[in-house]
């Protein structure tokens, strides 16, 4: 029997896993400090830049030694950035357990055609990291996006190793506590946990990644927007705000104003609290109803940004058609948009639960997704 339309509405809809939501103070008109009309290379936007980065290296506690750099396309642009310009020293250990993993098997694999050993997971599983050569660099993901797991720590990464890791954290950081001893290349992009802008991307590197920079030369060549060297010495000027390309002003001030509020919540500690207290929600929903469950079997390694499930209800015949159906459903009552699984992921649903999304608005959420699932297994 279909139950009640609930009474209460999340005041806010947006679950997507990216763009994500945005920080719940958000208002353009907090934006009117940003140097618009202004070169980004005067004095007030290297300020801001510089803002940016030493702000971001405070609240992750990226150690000083560290060099944190600005650039252009996303997550996926600085991870492009670090595999073209540092890979192929030594042969590379790729580490796949969802779709974006699976992508930089592909450019290194069939692009850079470096000698690589593929270790890949299905989806809500995660490969055992003690298995890799850390002799070789390791290339993986901290957090599968599209697959609902993580990194439950980096304690199989070895501190004496001789190879580089190369860790595309972008739906970790600032959710998640990353080991800096352990990451020698670290990235992410403003429009995940923070909810920021997107086309933006953080490089972080550690000096053993500075030292492969300044040590080994490619034998490709490398398009403009990936050089971080200039006459074999890493070009410093990248990591003060002196971008290589121009940044969106507007995006970087968006940035700012979300790095203050996340230190108005207790910082990285706080932000992981508040994603941690979002993904819990969303398991006590599941562990009260037989017909939904998590894609990840393992809770050591479930994600606590994106929530990935599945439903096992042995009266859904196809399981794609239905959780489109739900996910559109909800869409249609405007209580829950973007949360269909990922397009090469299994059929289910993705909820992103990252700091900036309140719990009020995932507990508000919860009980129209059982409303959606029973008019659809009622239909």
């Amino acid at each position: 029997m279909a139950i009640e339309q609930p009474a209460t509405r999340p005041a806010n809809p947006r679950f997507s896993s990216g763009p994500c939501a945005k920080i719940p103070t958000f208002d353009l008109n907090n934006l009117s400090d940003a140097p618009l009309g202004r070169s980004h290379r005067a004095a007030v936007g290297k300020a801001k830049l510089l803002e940016a980065i030493e702000t971001t290296r405070e609240i992750l506690g990226v150690p000083a030694d560290y060099r944190i750099g600005i650039v252009p396309a996303s997550d996926t642009g600085a991870f492009e950035m670090a595999m073209w310009s540092m890979l192929g020293e030594r042969p590379v250990q790729m580490v796949a357990w969802e779709s974006f993993g699976a992508g930089w098997v592909t450019d290194v694999v069939k692009q850079l055609k470096i000698e690589a050993t593929t270790h890949t997971a299905e989806y809500g599983e995660i490969v055992d990291m003690t298995t890799l050569n850390y002799d070789n660099d390791v290339c993986f993901t901290w957090n599968g996006t599209t697959s609902g797991v993580r990194m439950a720590n980096g304690d199989a990464i070895p501190e004496g190793r001789a190879g580089l890791t190369l860790c595309d954290a972008t739906s970790a950081a600032f959710a998640m506590d990353l080991p800096w001893d352990k990451l020698d290349v670290t990235t992410f992009s403003w429009q995940k946990v923070l909810g920021g802008e997107a086309a933006h991307g953080m490089l972080i590197l550690s000096p053993r990644a500075v030292e492969r920079l300044e040590s080994y030369t490619p034998a490709w060549p490398l398009p403009k927007i990936f050089r971080m060297t200039k006459g074999g010495k890493l070009n410093e000027g990248i990591f003060r705000g002196e971008t290589i390309n121009t940044p969106s002003m507007l995006c970087v001030e968006d940035y700012l104003q979300a790095l203050t509020w996340a230190k108005s919540v207790g910082g990285l500690q706080g932000m992981i609290a508040r994603a941690d207290t979002n993904a819990q929600a969303v398991a006590d929903f599941v562990k009260a109803h037989d017909w939904i469950d998590f894609l990840a079997a393992d809770p050591v390694i479930r994600s606590n940004t994106s929530v990935c499930l599945k439903f096992s209800d042995e009266r859904i015949t196809d399981g794609a058609a239905f959780a489109k159906a739900v996910a559109k459903r909800l869409a249609d009552a405007d209580v829950a948009l973007d949360i269909g699984a990922y397009r090469d992921a299994p059929p289910g649903l993705r909820i992103w639960c990252g700091g900036t999304v309140e719990t009020s608005d995932v507990a508000a959420m919860l009980p129209w997704l059982a409303w959606s699932f029973e008019a659809e297994i009622n239909a």
